[in-house]
């Protein structure tokens, strides 16, 4: 089968989906990652065909309507601006879309377009999957992820839910009725369309376990909880001389990570973790990532990007932004975590880190100090319970197959 996997974003919004790839590829499937133009080396690696997307993302939150996420102090604020900044983008994506979508038997879609690629696969007659990294649709058992951890309560979670569902649909909504009377599809809101998916009962498998987000009782049957999708590393991979010295030099470091979020003054942040770091005792290897953290010392690393799933299993904890995928990469490689959330999801991955008990605590990056980071990293390296239950986690999230579901739903199709 011809199969087209489409995702928008940051580096953790397109990493998993090239595993998840690579496995539909070794089961026979011809599979093309279709995402932004910078991140086609991920899927060479992964030996994925590639289709480039328009607009850089990094290129994007550097720039001055990027930077304004940083004002908003709550998750509504971030959600208004971040739905500016992608409304204004979304038609160089529409475009891009479309023309990556004929020629192949079925659209994978992350949740990033799923709004626009339905529509697609409805114009071209091709059935459309969704796969998302969070679980986005309105429940009663928690707030939208995007808004952070807060609770409003049965009731006001499902509201909220149904509100940043709006608030997604309206990012789309021009581009989509463009692109109905483009393919010839009689006229209707993303709302009825999404309403009208839920009645066929339309499948969306879900990337993460239910060993870290139960499944809520209140979603749909055809919502299902397929586990992780791991990014692919080469079998060859291997971690770079410099890094494997400095991990034989010394006890475990501390890893520490924002990924691909940025931060206003990365020269204060960096500060700020290292003297965290030499408060608690600790080695520590930073990662430049988008923030453009840098620490140079005996005891310090700064690292480009690297398989956290060769480095990971070799640090005594993770310190992370608390990004979808860099939770996962901790709770696989079974270490403790100490969560920075930054900003979008974050807030809600950084609670169900704490909730698990492998992690002490999540620190906000915006109020962070260099105190309340030590102690927190006393915690989560001296005391056992968290080694112990970040190992048993782990342990069990390796006997899953978070592909398998994908590669049923691919055979269940018609055709």
């Amino acid at each position: 089968m011809r199969v087209a996997l489409m995702t928008a974003g940051s580096r953790g919004d397109v990493a998993p989906y090239t595993g998840l790839g690579h496995r539909l590829a070794l089961a026979g499937h011809q599979v093309t990652l279709v995402t932004h133009e910078r991140f086609g080396p991920l899927a060479a690696a992964a030996g994925l065909a590639f289709h480039p997307l328009p607009v850089d993302p990094r290129e994007q939150l550097a720039s001055a309507q990027g930077q304004g996420l940083h004002r908003s102090r709550g998750g509504v604020g971030k959600l208004a601006r971040v739905v500016a900044l992608a409304r204004s983008l979304v038609g160089d994506l529409a475009e891009a879309l479309l023309a990556a979508a004929p020629g192949h038997d079925v659209l994978l879609l992350s949740s990033s377009l799923a709004p626009l690629g339905h529509t697609i696969a409805e114009g071209l007659r091709l059935p459309g999957l969704g796969l998302y990294l969070q679980p986005l649709t309105a429940t009663a058992e928690f707030a939208p992820p995007v808004l952070g951890a807060h609770s409003w309560g049965r009731a006001g979670n499902r509201w909220a839910g149904l509100a940043v569902s709006a608030a997604v649909d309206s990012i789309f909504t021009e581009a989509d009725r463009t692109m109905r009377t483009r393919l010839g599809l009689p006229p209707t809101s993303l709302r009825r369309a999404r309403r009208a998916r839920d009645r066929r009962d339309t499948p969306v498998l879900h990337g993460f376990s239910e060993l870290v987000v139960p499944r809520p009782h209140d979603w749909r049957p055809g919502l299902s909880l397929a586990g992780y999708w791991w990014p692919h590393d080469p079998p060859a991979a291997e971690l770079p001389p410099r890094v494997a010295d400095f991990l034989a030099a010394g006890p475990p470091p501390v890893f520490v990570g924002l990924g691909s979020a940025t931060v206003p003054d990365p020269a204060a942040v960096s500060r700020t973790l290292v003297r965290a770091l030499r408060a608690a005792g600790l080695r520590g290897i930073l990662q430049r990532g988008w923030s453009g953290l840098h620490a140079e010392a005996d005891d310090l690393l700064t690292v480009d990007d690297l398989p956290h799933s060769l480095l990971f299993p070799a640090t005594a904890a993770v310190v992370h932004h608390a990004g979808a995928g860099t939770t996962a990469a901790g709770l696989r490689a079974g270490v403790p975590s100490v969560p920075l959330p930054v900003q979008f999801d974050a807030g809600f991955w950084a609670a169900r880190l704490t909730a698990l008990g492998v992690s002490p605590q999540a620190l906000p990056l915006r109020r962070l100090d260099a105190d309340s980071l030590a102690a927190a990293l006393r915690a989560a390296t001296t005391d056992p319970a968290f080694t112990t239950r970040a190992r048993t986690l782990a342990a069990r999230l390796a006997a899953e197959d978070g592909a398998l579901p994908v590669l049923t739903a691919l055979d269940r199709l018609p055709g």
